[in-house]
């Protein structure tokens, strides 16, 4: 177990690494620092603000989902504090994305899990489940969130997997409980 755990944050760090070298054109720094930001909160407004406009089955999904992102914010300060992996960038600062990270809150300060992928995957999932014309769209933008998070060096490819299969674990949880 032990040799796997080693191998797992070698890759994350030899990944980290050349994301560090890359220069990406302008257009690709625009959609992740856009992804990432809608992550930071923005999106989730957004989506309740629809979903309660929607009325009917929207207040119903937009119940869901506020219990998807409640049980995945409980799940997450738990595992950051059991956790406390750094952030990739206080390893290795990233020249072209993240720079003088400064946590929310205290808790925020490790990488492991990508809280943004969690609460992105839990409520994005709630969504493409009740509304599955909108599977795709919610897909994409929870997966740019999670992409945005390793491209803006803020988080680790494991950190942001783990957090996308829980928060995606979570949703279809939330969904069959109470839809």
């Amino acid at each position: 177990m032990n040799a796997l755990l080693t191998f797992v944050n070698e890759s994350d760090f030899r990944v980290n690494h050349r994301l560090v070298g890359w220069r990406p054109p302008r257009w690709f720094r625009i959609w992740m620092l856009t992804a990432t930001r809608l992550g930071d909160g923005w999106l989730w407004v957004l989506t309740g603000l629809l979903l309660l406009a929607a009325g009917g089955r929207g207040l119903d999904v937009l119940g869901a989902a506020a219990v998807a992102a409640g049980v995945a914010n409980a799940a997450l300060v738990p595992l950051k504090r059991r956790f406390r992996r750094p952030r990739p960038c206080e390893c290795e600062p990233n020249p072209h994305f993240a720079t003088n990270y400064r946590p929310q809150f205290r808790g925020d300060a490790f990488s492991f899990p990508s809280g943004h992928s969690l609460n992105a995957f839990a409520v994005g999932t709630v969504i493409a489940l009740a509304f599955p014309f909108l599977a795709p769209i919610a897909f994409l933008v929870a997966a740019s969130v999670s992409a945005s998070r390793v491209f803006l060096g803020l988080h680790f490819v494991t950190d942001v997997v783990v957090g996308a299969v829980l928060g995606a674990a979570i949703g279809v949880s939330a969904f069959g409980w109470l839809l």
